[in-house]
């Protein structure tokens, strides 16, 4: 086990009591001086990418939510890597998507059990901050993983997927699928999706590419990822455009609800349909004919990246400074870039060959 601190003890029991009370007993340290460790915490030292990997860590996996198929997935990538790195992995977290608090106690217990590092899908990126940076004071390395906090809250985040490539690769999918030629519409989720709307910029940069000459974006709808909506939408669609050769759904619900409509209409197999969607979602609509092929992340490589980060972090490798390297094992080497964020890589692409080996 390893020593722990004078300072590092006053710490810990500041974060799992009470932060002001505690930090007070503790020789005057202020909430102030609290919000002050900020970046220079996450990012203090200097890497080392020669230095040997440590073994024996905890890191302990804090998902938006338990229990939760997709979550349950992303952390068993992330204990299947950390018993390869012989270290020891441990899961705690709220049981409703939606408890902020719940999270925020889940980091201090965390925090007051001494882990080495901590994943964490935050549910809100400025709740959680007071108390990660009180982890971070204490020693404790911070990745978050799927869903950020504000950058001076953490060490890194290893995000998903680019914008980048999710929205050139969800055209390519598509313009594969109707051979380069015919109208196609977007099926979006809300008109003030920060991300979607990200997404859908690049789509449109993709689409000036010449060889997608004969491709004409019609239209851009909007389901709100609201099932019953977006599967009006996508009816909607269809009779404002008989022609439509292909959808775009970059939204989970949106994609669902499209495959839907499709399935048990006339358009079944004529009209293409991908975007992002889950394999437990869609694998009905690939085995039955509508979809040929869509698209995500894959969760377990999430977590797997999440705890080879976090064990190259306790491990001095990198410091969560843009341009250090380090390598994940067989995942190769990744590049730190701006703002502490590590891009997975470009999405999985799930199809009739390759669906049953998911279960999200």
């Amino acid at each position: 086990m390893r020593k722990q601190s004078p300072s590092r003890a006053c710490a810990a029991l500041a974060a799992v009591t009470s932060l002001a009370l505690a930090a007070t007993a503790c020789g005057g340290t202020t909430k102030g001086d609290v919000a002050n460790e900020d970046a220079s915490a996450a990012t203090a030292g200097k890497a080392d990418p020669d230095a040997p990997t440590k073994k024996g860590l905890t890191v302990g996996f804090l998902p938006k939510q338990v229990n939760n198929p997709y979550f349950t997935v992303a952390d068993k990538g992330g204990e299947k890597a950390l018993r390869e790195l012989g270290s020891s992995y441990k899961e705690v977290g709220p049981s409703s998507g939606t408890d902020t608090a719940g999270q925020v106690s889940y980091v201090n217990t965390l925090t007051q059990q001494q882990v080495d590092a901590m994943a964490v899908s935050a549910q809100d990126p400025g709740a959680l901050c007071t108390a990660l940076k009180q982890a971070m004071k204490t020693g404790i390395k911070v990745v978050t993983y799927d869903s950020d906090t504000n950058p001076e809250c953490r060490n890194a985040f290893v995000s998903q997927a680019s914008a980048e490539d999710l929205g050139r690769t969800q055209v390519r999918l598509l313009a594969e699928q109707i051979g380069n030629k015919g109208e196609i519409a977007i099926l979006s989720a809300a008109q003030t999706a920060t991300n979607q709307n990200a997404w859908i910029e690049i789509m449109k940069d993709e689409l000036k590419d010449p060889k997608y000459k004969d491709i004409e974006l019609v239209e851009v709808a909007y389901g709100d990822d609201d099932a019953q909506k977006s599967f009006q939408q996508t009816q909607g669609l269809l009779q404002e455009y008989p022609d439509l050769k292909g959808i775009i759904s970059p939204t989970t619900v949106g994609i669902k609800a499209a495959a839907q409509y499709l399935s048990g209409s006339k358009y079944k197999g004529k009209v293409r349909l991908t975007g992002l969607g889950t394999p437990n979602d869609m694998r009905e609509y690939v085995k039955n004919g509508t979809v040929e092929a869509f698209e995500l992340w894959d969760p377990a490589r999430l977590g797997e990246l999440a705890a080879r980060t976090a064990v190259a972090l306790v491990s001095g490798q990198i410091t969560g400074k843009e341009g250090e390297t380090f390598e994940a094992g067989a995942m190769g080497e990744y590049t730190i870039g701006a703002d502490g964020v590590i891009d997975l890589g470009e999405p999985t692409v799930f199809d009739a060959g390759n669906i049953d080996q998911y279960d999200f």
